[in-house]
């Protein structure tokens, strides 16, 4: 008996998924099949092969018309294998909408009594959809509970860190406040998850707007830096200040829920602060801050007028530590002031504070219109880039000293005995609206007792009326533009309109 040795059988045709071998044995040439067959086996080769190709023929010609109907046989044989890659529903491509948003809010049952009109003036009872997670049960002065507020909740206890000694539990209780929220309201059509404090306002149209930019399916941590250098220094440049509002896409924040309760006993000894504990529990799952303008944690103190003034070229989403800064109109108390502007805001939150300049040529004055919020008139004709630069009316955060730069952005000193510098300042009263236009009118704030610049007074103007388009703006890859329509008496007319191509605004 001789040894069996492979062979090589040149111009040997193989059908898929068939593997042949041939083996010399005392000189005679076997053929071993990979089936049971008997020697002869030609028929059964022949069979198998045909099974075979009707058998792939079927599959490409389902896969090409998978709504052509089958016969009971191949409806046996054909059996489609559900797919484990995940897929996007029908919704997922639909546009964002406000029911896709979650509202996490962190409150205290001793400062909501002063702080709820905050909420309730852009909270939209049967619309949005969220929480607010109190210290405590509510004590009697607090119920009935408004319905114009979020409903409330009660924050867990802290018995899950299991006698690790946590530096502030506040703290603590603010993070877990995400795995709660998603414990109870997480559901299959979210897209995003929305953490603020109960002293900030939000403006959810244009949240509406700003996400429907990113990809919900993927992992987004979305925030904003403190307006001040030393705050973000000290706590960290890679996290959202919390308080302003944070934004988690629904995948994300479904992770972060999961392992929250780990995370939180890793940190808990040794991290104080709510926002930085979320920076660090979201970086352990691989993901980083994304800034986003148009969230104003307000590190600032006193009168910031001139900052809402001069508001970048970007949505506002939120402005935060309203019970730290000034009421934003003269003549009213916070709650006031807030539901005042957020009326404006009602009626286009696209454009509000949005800055529009235009000139007026024969008077040689400057229009810088902040929609919804202020109109400045200066005696002099002066640059956009100087003009979008904040006058400090405001003082800083935290005390620095001398010749440290104060805030994340530049400023203009008010030279308040400058005739040419200090503007006429008129506050938003009203709004009206039509099917093609929205009118907004702004009155004089206070006299502005300084003698007239180049004899180019202003001082007779008492109201300023603004008209822009109904319409909503999309696209703000450039400011609007605006005409003096006419200046007549004590009252002057505006007109906003997107700027021509190639325009200049001199």
């Amino acid at each position: 008996m001789q040894e069996t040795q492979p062979l090589t059988i040149e111009n040997q045709q193989e059908s898929p998924g068939v593997s042949w071998e041939a083996t010399k044995e005392d000189d005679q040439i076997k053929f071993n099949y990979p089936f049971p067959c008997d020697e002869a086996g030609n028929r059964c080769k022949v069979l198998l092969v045909l099974c075979l190709l009707t058998f792939l023929i079927f599959i490409s010609f389902r896969n090409h018309y998978p709504n052509c109907s089958t016969s009971d046989f191949f409806s046996v044989v054909y059996k489609k294998i559900p797919s484990t890659a995940p897929t996007k529903s029908l919704q997922s491509n639909s546009p964002t909408n406000l029911s896709h948003l979650l509202f996490g809010l962190l409150g205290s049952v001793h400062t909501w009594y002063n702080r709820k009109d905050y909420i309730q003036s852009w909270w939209r009872p049967n619309v949005t959809l969220g929480l607010l997670y109190l210290d405590d049960v509510p004590p009697d002065h607090l119920l009935p509970w408004s319905p114009a507020s979020p409903p409330y909740r009660v924050s867990d206890n802290l018995s899950f860190l299991h006698g690790k000694r946590a530096l502030t539990p506040i703290m603590i209780r603010m993070v877990h406040g995400i795995m709660e929220l998603m414990r109870e309201m997480s559901h299959e059509n979210l897209r995003w998850v929305v953490m603020g404090d109960d002293d900030s306002v939000f403006f959810v149209d244009n949240m509406v707007d700003v996400l429907s930019e990113y990809d919900h399916t993927k992992y987004y941590y979305l925030g904003g830096h403190s307006e001040d250098i030393i705050s973000n220094a000290e706590f960290s440049f890679q996290q959202g200040f919390g308080g302003a509002g944070f934004m988690l896409s629904y995948p994300l924040a479904r992770a972060l829920a999961d392992n929250m309760e780990s995370c939180l006993r890793r940190y808990a000894e040794t991290l104080n602060s709510a926002d930085l504990i979320t920076m660090v529990c979201i970086a352990d799952l691989g993901v980083n801050l994304t800034p986003q303008q148009g969230i104003h944690q307000f590190d600032l103190h006193g009168d910031v007028s001139g900052f809402l003034s001069s508001h970048p070229k970007f949505p506002v989403l939120s402005l935060h530590h309203l019970d730290s800064v000034e009421p934003f109109f003269p003549k009213m108390d916070r709650n006031h002031s807030t539901r005042h502007l957020m009326k404006a805001a009602a009626g286009d939150q696209s454009r509000m504070l949005q800055q529009t300049i235009c000139h007026h040529q024969s008077s040689n004055w400057s229009f810088s219109v902040s929609w919804g919020y202020s109109v400045h008139i200066y005696e002099r004709i002066m640059p956009r880039f100087h003009l979008q630069k904040p006058i400090e009316t405001f003082r800083p955060w935290i005390r620095k000293p001398k010749g440290m730069p104060k805030y994340m952005f530049n400023t203009r000193f008010p030279f308040n005995n400058d005739s040419c510098e200090t503007p006429h300042v008129f506050f938003f009263h009203t709004l009206e609206t039509a099917s093609t236009w929205t009118l907004t009118k702004y009155t004089r704030a206070a006299p502005r007792d300084l003698p007239p610049c180049n004899n180019r007074a202003a001082y007779f103007v008492s109201e300023i009326r603004v008209y822009s388009p109904a319409a909503n703006r999309k696209q703000m890859d450039r400011c609007e533009c605006c005409d003096i329509v006419e200046i007549n008496g004590s009252k002057a007319e505006l007109k906003l309109r997107e700027c021509m191509t190639g325009e200049t605004i001199v």
